[in-house]
């Protein structure tokens, strides 16, 4: 019993987050290959990221949507990274069930109105990068359009300011490492940038700590 239960440890360890990554010291078990730093690094992104969502909307009917919109736009923006693509098979999906979600957290609270300004945050937002995607195709995808679609839906329950605030905070940050790649000279002018980690990041900066941003900017 001694010996067996430190091996009992190890073993339910090697199905924990992170935990499995260090007692296995980055390798697989079975074969000894080497396993991407990008597997611990998506689950500690994971969980900071459900965390801080929990904190922020701890006693909303709406935090199971923003959950599953935090876990969305990781796999989404380590993809756009890996493969320049927007998975229809991803947003599509997603998008139908947050709109689910969001009728059903707009039904517990009795208040319609947050759920009629998510859709229409959603369609401004779509229709807004699709005008800039008509404009220059090379800068904007449709992948990131379609993507703005489900963003705008959740930036549109918090208020008109976390939509225009999340949308500009993703071309800022889009904006800022682009031209830090290009005077680097990582990346060439004419080169693709992914801007869909950019449209994540700035959603997220608006859904956290959208409010407090917002009021400082209404009060400089």
């Amino acid at each position: 019993a001694i010996y067996a239960s430190p091996m009992l440890f190890f073993n339910v360890g090697e199905n924990v987050p992170l935990i499995s990554w260090a007692l296995l010291h980055g390798r697989c078990r079975g074969c000894g290959a080497h396993i991407s730093l990008r597997y611990p690094a998506v689950e500690a992104l994971c969980s900071l990221m459900f965390g801080l969502t929990a904190w922020r909307l701890f006693d909303s009917p709406a935090l199971p949507a923003y959950l599953l919109l935090a876990g969305t736009l990781i796999a989404v923006s380590f993809i756009d990274l890996e493969h320049l693509i927007v998975p229809n098979r991803i947003v599509f999906p997603v998008t139908g069930v947050s709109v689910a979600l969001l009728t059903m957290a707009a039904a517990i609270d009795g208040n319609g109105g947050d759920l009629v300004r998510a859709l229409l945050g959603g369609l401004a937002a779509c229709g807004g990068l699709l005008v800039v995607h008509l404009v220059s195709p090379r800068g904007m995808g449709m992948g990131d359009v379609k993507l703005s679609l489900l963003l705008g839906l959740y930036l549109g329950w918090l208020g008109w300011g976390q939509v225009a605030l999340g949308l500009f905070l993703g071309f800022f940050l889009g904006s800022v490492v682009g031209v830090g790649l290009i005077v680097a000279r990582i990346k060439g002018r004419k080169e693709f940038v992914p801007f869909a980690p950019f449209l994540a990041s700035g959603t997220m900066l608006a859904i956290l700590w959208g409010d407090p941003i917002l009021r400082w900017y209404s009060d400089w």
